[in-house]
């Protein structure tokens, strides 16, 4: 709410670009998200449909191991077989080799049942022979015999890994406490089941892997140690959660694969299926591309719009506005017109306008405004003059009555004649500040003559080149001398200093006298704050104040606070220009 109000009161032009904004950004929140959605759809149905297919495939591999462990024993029941693995060496030569050739023939329909068998086999210890389907002359392989018995085999599934090869095997008698008579095995085809791994995800680019964790053995379609570590990794990690089937995603040499995965309990091992994401998503991957050219293009057209606004429209109306802020200043400049006919070509013209006619009207009333001023200035400062002179004569008597006085009288006859040129010898509303001070100083020697070594008086301070309205630092020195050095006791202290501020230059009358209350200070500074305006006769501070104040404005003059010496401070407020 706050970043509202704070747009609220911000230029058009952020206003402007806050709209399109709130327009733009909306439009492509919405094309991500059904992008976005889009790709989780495909995706779910691509994994949905290939977790199908690994299902499919599973149990045709499952069907197929089922059947031959259930043909198995009827196989091991065999007349020929039982006979021949009993009697061995004891059967004539021709009767041997009958049931031998018999015994093939029915290994070769084994194997010839289904396209996952690669060797059916029968290992007979007593002939000492391993009877295939192909060849009649063998010899019994005995580490391959016993890792073919059922003592060796502690787990329920079907399965023995032996050699990196893949067995089904029965043996006779089933008691595992005595050797078997005979063991038939059927090896499984390590290619068949391989292609039959490619089958489910090879139509976009998947790799499978049929893994059993238990055992350590596995069967991928391609030979890829870094793909059998990663599906090592992602399978325990689902074991470990009791996770059956579903998908998920995997990293796998730097990019990102959908893992398909399915249990199958007759086999005890997983079938993961790895596709790559870019196949499952090429089509949404495409839009994506586009989504992000649209981005670039709607930032081409943000700045485009920018642009063409902030010439077409903000920086003429920034000079406009920077225009009227000129005459707030009461700097009546036009504008220059390097407009056609458009609306700002009309609103700059009507300024100027405005601006020739507001010229026209301070012309016409200025000059009556100056002679008001300087009428004003002129009574003010007729107020002082007599009032002073009363001052001077009135000291000048009492030093000529007094014959001890009389070089006294003389210098101060002397100071008067200084002070009366000073204030005679031409009419200028201001002087310089320089020369204003030293009439100050003449102002001060004429009272050191009246009281003394009792008042010390000390000037401070630079004095700047400036001119100033004529009589405004003298009559304050003189209210502290009436009113505050005048009639003390003990030795009286006035500072005359200066200090540069920001504002201007400021010059401060301080005494030690101790007439005045903090309340006198501020009816005093009230009496002032209540004088501007006022056409009353006024005298003394009243009387500075209201010219200081004609000369530079209201925000000049004089205001009073507590001096540092103890007395009153008179702080008189100059401009510099």
């Amino acid at each position: 709410m706050k970043r509202f109000f704070q747009l609220r009161d911000s230029s058009i032009f952020k206003k402007i670009m806050a709209a399109f904004m709130a327009v733009l950004l909306p439009l492509m929140a919405i094309t991500w998200l059904i992008n976005d959605k889009g790709s989780d759809s495909i995706r779910r149905e691509i994994s949905q449909s290939t977790l199908n297919t690994a299902r499919y495939y599973l149990e045709s591999l499952d069907k197929e191991a089922d059947r031959i462990v259930q043909y198995l024993p009827k196989y091991v029941t065999d007349d020929d077989l039982m006979e021949i693995a009993a009697a061995g060496d004891e059967l004539s030569h021709f009767e041997r080799s009958q049931k031998i050739w018999d015994i093939q023939k029915r290994l070769m329909l084994m194997k010839d049942s289904s396209p996952f068998i690669q060797e059916a086999r029968v290992y007979i210890p007593l002939l000492g022979r391993t009877l295939l389907s192909a060849k009649y002359e063998t010899e019994i392989d005995r580490q391959e015999f016993e890792a073919m018995q059922l003592k060796n085999r502690t787990y329920e599934e079907p399965f023995i890994f032996y050699d990196d090869r893949l067995f089904i095997s029965m043996q006779y008698p089933a008691n595992t406490q005595r050797e078997p008579l005979f063991v038939v095995a059927v090896e499984l085809s390590a290619s068949e089941i391989q292609e039959s791994l490619a089958q489910i995800g090879s139509s976009i680019g998947g790799k499978s892997v049929l893994y059993n964790i238990d055992r350590g053995w596995h069967i991928q379609a391609d030979n890829d140690p870094a793909l059998l570590a990663t599906v090592e990794g992602f399978i325990r990690s689902n074991q470990a959660e009791g996770k059956k089937e579903g998908y998920e995603t995997v990293r796998y040499e730097g990019s990102s694969y959908l893992a398909v995965y399915k249990y199958s309990p007759l086999w005890n091992s997983y079938s993961v299926s790895l596709i790559p994401e870019a196949n499952v998503l090429g089509p949404i991957q495409k839009y994506r591309i586009w989504f992000w050219w649209a981005c670039a293009l709607a930032v081409l057209v943000v700045l485009f719009f920018s642009y063409f606004l902030f010439r077409l429209i903000y920086r003429p109306l920034m000079r406009l506005v920077h225009s009227f802020r000129r005459v707030q200043q009461n700097r009546l400049e036009p504008i220059a017109i390097d407009r056609g006919h458009d609306e700002f070509g009309y609103l700059y013209q009507a300024f100027n306008d405005t601006v020739q006619s507001l010229r026209t009207l301070i012309e016409e009333n200025y000059e009556q405004q100056i002679r008001n001023q300087r009428s004003e200035l002129k009574r003010l400062q007729a107020q002082i003059n007599p009032h002073f002179l009363y001052n001077c004569f009135f000291v000048l008597c009492r030093l000529i009555k007094s014959d001890r006085q009389k070089e006294k009288a003389y210098q101060f006859c002397l100071y008067i004649g200084e002070y009366f040129h000073f204030i005679t010898r031409n009419d200028e509303d201001e002087i310089p500040l320089s020369l204003e001070v030293k009439h100050s100083r003449t102002y001060v020697d004429m009272q050191s003559v009246c009281y003394g070594e009792r008042i010390q008086a000390e000037f401070d301070g630079d004095i700047p080149d400036i001119s100033v309205p004529r009589l405004v630092l003298q009559p304050i020195i003189e209210n502290a001398y009436k009113h505050a050095l005048g009639n003390m006791r003990t030795e009286g202290e006035l500072w005359v200093h200066s200090e540069r501020e920001p504002e201007g230059l400021a010059f401060y009358v301080e005494d030690n006298g101790n007439a005045i209350s903090d309340e006198d200070i501020y009816k005093l500074n009230c009496r002032l704050k209540r004088s501007e305006g006022r056409l009353e006769e006024t005298t003394g501070l009243v009387n500075v104040h209201r010219r200081i104040q004609l000369r530079y404005g209201p925000e000049f003059g004089i205001t009073m606070a507590r001096s540092e010496l103890g007395g009153l401070q008179v702080k008189i407020l100059f401009g510099l220009s």
